[in-house]
C-alpha cells in the first residue's frame, strides 16, 4: 500500500498542475487587461486635463494681452503648464533609452496620478504601433505642435507687455493669433478623444478573445501534458546524468583553482584552472596526497596544506577561509592566492573536501594601483601634496635624531597661466611634464619633486646643506628658463620662481616650513619673478611677508568665528547751531583669540595684500545694517548717516552691487541712511570702476565720501570725475593746522573747493576746542577726532555722544 501511494502522487500532481496553470494564467490574463483598459483610461483622463489646461492658457494669455497684469501672466504660466508636462514626458517615451524619470515627472506636471504612470509609459512605448493608439498618438503629437507655437506666442506677449513696446495694434494682431490656435487646437483634442475611445473598445474586443482563446489554449497544454506525464519521467534518470555532465563543464569552464579531496586528504579532481595555478596535470596528481603537492606561505613562515585541512577532514571544522597567501608550486614558482574550503558530507559523514583557490594577482596590481595613485599627481606621475607633506614631515622628525640640514624649495611658474590661457590646457599640461621632465635632471636620486597643485611644485633636499642647495635652485631655475615650450607653431619662453628654506635642528612644523617656502616664492615674484629667494628668519622683509601671511588665516579663522566687531565714531556739524542728524563712521576691529582687541594696522595690510578686503567689507555691511535696524525696533535714537569704509578690491568687485542691493532689500534700510567711504587712492586706482559704482548706488539714494582727500598730488586733477558728496580733508593737513601756515593754507583751500564744486567737508584728527573753532571759522562742514568723540562699540544698545546729549569738545 506505502508503494502503490509513493508512485501515485506523481500522477496526481501530473494531472492537476496544468488546471492550477490554467488558473494562475488566466488570472494574470484579466489582471493584464485590466492594466491596459486603466492605462486607457488614464489617457484618456490626460486628455481632458490637457485640454483643460489649453483652454484655459488661452483665456488667461487673452486676458493678460487685455490687462497687462503679471497675476493673468502667472495664471496662464500654472495653465499652460500641464500640457507642456505632457508634451515633455511624450519626448522622453519616444527616446529610444527612456529617461523614466523625466517621462514620470512629465506626466505628473500633466496632472496624471503617480499610479498611472507605470501603466501609461508601458501602453505607449510597447503598445504605441496598434493602429487606434498610433493614430491618437500621432494627434497628440500634433497637437503638441500647436502648443508649443502658443507657448513661444505667450512669452513673446509677456516681454513686449513687459517692454511697454507693443501698441493696439500688436495687441490685437496677438490677440487673433491666439484665436486662430485655439481654433487650432480644439478639433485636433477631439479627435485625440474620439480615437482613444474607439481605441478603448477594440481593445477590451480583443483582449476578451485572447483571454478566451488562451483558455482554451492552456487546457490544451494540460491535456497533452497529462497524457505525456508518463513519458516524461522516463527521462529523469537521462536528465540527471546530464545535469552531472554539466557541472562537469562547469568546474572545467570557471576561473577558480577547483580541487576535491577524498576522506584520507589525496587529491580526487582538479578543473582546469588549477591545473595551470598549482603546475599539475589532473592524471599526475590525483590520488596523491595534497601535503606532497602542494604548500602555502605567508610573510612569517611556511605551512603545510594537509595540516590546515585537517580539523576539516576530521569533521571538527567547518568551512575555513584562508586570507591572501603565497602558494608554491611544482615549479619553484609562487602566485598569491586566496582559499576557501568546505567538506562534503555523505550520509551525514564527512566524505571529502573541495577546495577553491583564487589567484590574487589582480587585486594586488589593482590595490597597488591604487596606492600609486593615492600618492602621486596622475597627470606628472610625480609625488602629489598629500605624499609630499608626509616625507617632509618624516625628514623634519629625522632632523631631531640626527645632526643633518635638509633643504625645502617652493616653485612657482612665472608664465604658466599665459601659455594655459591662451593655448587652452592641452598646452598647459604639456608644459607642465616638459617642466618635470626638466627639473627632475637636475635632482638627485634622494631628492624628491612634487607636484602640489596647478604649476607648484615642491622639492626637498635631503642631507642637503644651503651652498649645494642654492646650486641645485639656480640649476633648477636655469633649466626651466631655458625650457622653450612649443605649441602649433608658437614659441614661448618660461621662467620659475623659487623659494628656498633650509631646515636644521631648530624645531620646525611642517606648517612653519611650508609657510616659510610659500613667503620666500612670494619675494621671489615681488623682486621681479625667475630667481631664487633664500629664506632668513631676520630678514625683516620676510619676515613682514611672513606674518601677513598668518595673518590670512588669522582672519579666515576670524570671521568663521565671528569675532570681528563694529566700532562707531561720531561726526559733529562744525558749526553748533547745524543739526542734520547723528553722523557716525563705524570702524571695523578684530579681537584675538584672546578676547583683545587687534588694531586695524595689524590686520588690514595683510588682507589688503592678499585679497581678503571683499570679504571683510561684506561682514561690515551685513553686520552694519542688522544693528541699523535693531537700533531702529529698540527705539535708539535716530542715526541720520551711517559712513562705511570700503576698500579698492571691493570697488572693482563685479559681484558687490548685486551684494549691497540684496542687503538693502533683505534689511528695508533706507540707501539715503548710508554713506560709503572710499580712500582717494583706491578711486584714482580704479577710476572707471569708481564712477560706474559711485553712479549706480547714488541711484538708490546713498552718498559717497572720499576720504584722505589731498593725500595725492593728483587729487584735484581727479576730483571732478569723482561725483562724491564729501570730501574728507586729509588728517595730516588738520592736526598741526594752527602751527603750520602751509597745513591751514591747505585746509582752507580744499575747504573753498569744496564749495565751489558743491560738495560738504569733513575735517579728521580734531583735538581740540581751538583746531574745531578755527575750522568753523575757515568754513568747514563737519568735524571728527578724538577731541569731539572717541570711537565706541556699535551694538543695538550701544550709548553714542549725542544721545547723551554731550555735543561740546
Amino acid at each position: 500500500m506505502k508503494s502503490e501511494r509513493m508512485h501515485g502522487r506523481p500522477h496526481l500532481f501530473g494531472l492537476i498542475w496544468p488546471f492550477v496553470g490554467i488558473g494562475v494564467l488566466q488570472a494574470l490574463l484579466v489582471l493584464l487587461s485590466l492594466s491596459l483598459l486603466s492605462s486607457v483610461r488614464a489617457y484618456i483622463n490626460g486628455e481632458s486635463l490637457w485640454s483643460k489646461g489649453q483652454k484655459d492658457a488661452i483665456y488667461a494669455l487673452s486676458l493678460y494681452v487685455d490687462s497687462g497684469r503679471e497675476a493673468d501672466f502667472q495664471r496662464y504660466l500654472t495653465a499652460i503648464s500641464v500640457p507642456l508636462g505632457d508634451h515633455r514626458a511624450r519626448l522622453a517615451m519616444n527616446e529610444p533609452r527612456l529617461d523614466r524619470a523625466v517621462a514620470e515627472e512629465g506626466l505628473l506636471q500633466g496632472g496624471n496620478h503617480p499610479q498611472d504612470f507605470a501603466g501609461m509609459i508601458g501602453l505607449y512605448r510597447y503598445l504605441g504601433r496598434i493602429s487606434y493608439l498610433e493614430q491618437a498618438i500621432g494627434l497628440w503629437a500634433a497637437a503638441d505642435e500647436g502648443l508649443l507655437q502658443l507657448d513661444k506666442l505667450g512669452w513673446e506677449i509677456y516681454l513686449g507687455v513687459q517692454s511697454g513696446a507693443a501698441g493696439s495694434a500688436q495687441l490685437s494682431a496677438w490677440k487673433t493669433q491666439i484665436f486662430a490656435l485655439n481654433e487650432q487646437l480644439t478639433p485636433l483634442e477631439k479627435a485625440f478623444s474620439d480615437t482613444l475611445g474607439e481605441g478603448a473598445r477594440a481593445i477590451a474586443d480583443v483582449l476578451l478573445a485572447v483571454n478566451l482563446g488562451t483558455a482554451l489554449l492552456l487546457i490544451l497544454l494540460a491535456v497533452l501534458r497529462t497524457r505525456n506525464l508518463l513519458e516524461r519521467s522516463a527521462g529523469f534518470e537521462e536528465a540527471l546524468h546530464r545535469e552531472q555532465e554539466r557541472a562537469q563543464v562547469t568546474l572545467a569552464s570557471i576561473g577558480d583553482a577547483v580541487l576535491t579531496l577524498d576522506a584520507q586528504g589525496r587529491l580526487d579532481y582538479l578543473n582546469p584552472a588549477a591545473e595551470q595555478l598549482i603546475g599539475w596535470r589532473a592524471a599526475q596528481a590525483c590520488g596523491l596526497p595534497l601535503g606532497e603537492l602542494l604548500q602555502l606561505s605567508d610573510e612569517q613562515q611556511q605551512e603545510r596544506l594537509d595540516e590546515l585541512l585537517e580539523p576539516l577532514l576530521d569533521g571538527s571544522a567547518g568551512s575555513t577561509s584562508i586570507g591572501s597567501r603565497h602558494l608554491l608550486r611544482a615549479d619553484g614558482s609562487a602566485v598569491s592566492v586566496s582559499l576557501v574550503a568546505a567538506p562534503i558530507h555523505r550520509s551525514g559523514t564527512v566524505s571529502g573536501a573541495v577546495l577553491v583557490f583564487h589567484d590574487m594577482t589582480r587585486e594586488r596590481q589593482y590595490i597597488a594601483n591604487l596606492s600609486w595613485q593615492a600618492s602621486h599627481d596622475v597627470l606628472t606621475g610625480l609625488v602629489n601634496r598629500r605624499e609630499f607633506d608626509h616625507r617632509l614631515r618624516r625628514a623634519l622628525d629625522d632632523l631631531q635624531r640626527h645632526a643633518t640640514q635638509h633643504a625645502l624649495l617652493y616653485l612657482d611658474l612665472d608664465q604658466f597661466k599665459v601659455i594655459n590661457d591662451t593655448c587652452g590646457h592641452a598646452a598647459g599640461d604639456q608644459l607642465l611634464r616638459q617642466v618635470c621632465a626638466q627639473l627632475q635632471g637636475c635632482l638627485r636620486d634622494s631628492d624628491t619633486l612634487a607636484r602640489l597643485g596647478g604649476d607648484e611644485f615642491g622639492i626637498l633636499l635631503e642631507n642637503c646643506p644651503p651652498e649645494p642647495a642654492l646650486r641645485i635652485a639656480e640649476s633648477l631655475r636655469q633649466a626651466v628658463q631655458t625650457l622653450h615650450f612649443s605649441w602649433q607653431g608658437r614659441l614661448f619662453s618660461i621662467g620659475v620662481s623659487i623659494g628656498l628654506v633650509c631646515l636644521d635642528q631648530r624645531r620646525t612644523s611642517l606648517e612653519e616650513a611650508l609657510r616659510a617656502a610659500d613667503v620666500a616664492c612670494y619675494m621671489a615674484k615681488e623682486k621681479g619673478r625667475n630667481r631664487v629667494q633664500y629664506y632668513h628668519p631676520d630678514d625683516s622683509e620676510l619676515s613682514l611677508r611672513y606674518g601677513e601671511l598668518a595673518w590670512v588665516q588669522r582672519i579666515h579663522q576670524a570671521l568663521d568665528e565671528q569675532r570681528f566687531c563694529l566700532y562707531a565714531q561720531e561726526i559733529m556739524a562744525a558749526d553748533s547751531l547745524d543739526d542734520d542728524g547723528l553722523h557716525i563712521e563705524l570702524l571695523v576691529r578684530l579681537r584675538d583669540e584672546d578676547g583683545q582687541l587687534v588694531p586695524p594696522i595689524q590686520f588690514i595690510p595683510a588682507a589688503e595684500r592678499y585679497g581678503l578686503m571683499p570679504l571683510i567689507d561684506r561682514w561690515v555691511v551685513g553686520r552694519a545694517f542688522a544693528i541699523l535696524v535693531e537700533r531702529q525696533q529698540g527705539g535708539q535714537v535716530p542715526i541720520a548717516t551711517c559712513a562705511i569704509n570700503l576698500s579698492g578690491a571691493t570697488i572693482g568687485d563685479e559681484h558687490f552691487l548685486a551684494f549691497l542691493r540684496a542687503q538693502f532689500r533683505e534689511h528695508g534700510i533706507a540707501p539715503p541712511q548710508i554713506c560709503f567711504e572710499i580712500t582717494e587712492t583706491s578711486a584714482i586706482a580704479n577710476l572707471d570702476s569708481a564712477v560706474s559704482f559711485i553712479r549706480e548706488l547714488q541711484e538708490l539714494g546713498c552718498r559717497f565720501a572720499l576720504d584722505d582727500f589731498g593725500a595725492g598730488m593728483s587729487s584735484f586733477a581727479y576730483l571732478k570725475h569723482l561725483p562724491v558728496d564729501y570730501l574728507k580733508i586729509d588728517g595730516g593737513f588738520v592736526r598741526d593746522m594752527l602751527n603750520d601756515p602751509i597745513d591751514r593754507a591747505m585746509v582752507e583751500m580744499i575747504s573753498h573747493l569744496g564749495r565751489v564744486m558743491g560738495k560738504r567737508t569733513i575735517a579728521e584728527f580734531v583735538e581740540n576746542r581751538e583746531t574745531r573753532e578755527a575750522l568753523g571759522d575757515i568754513g568747514v562742514d563737519y568735524v571728527q577726532g578724538f577731541g569731539i568723540a572717541r570711537p565706541r562699540p556699535f551694538t543695538h544698545d550701544s550709548a553714542l555722544l549725542q544721545e547723551n546729549a554731550t555735543l561740546g569738545v
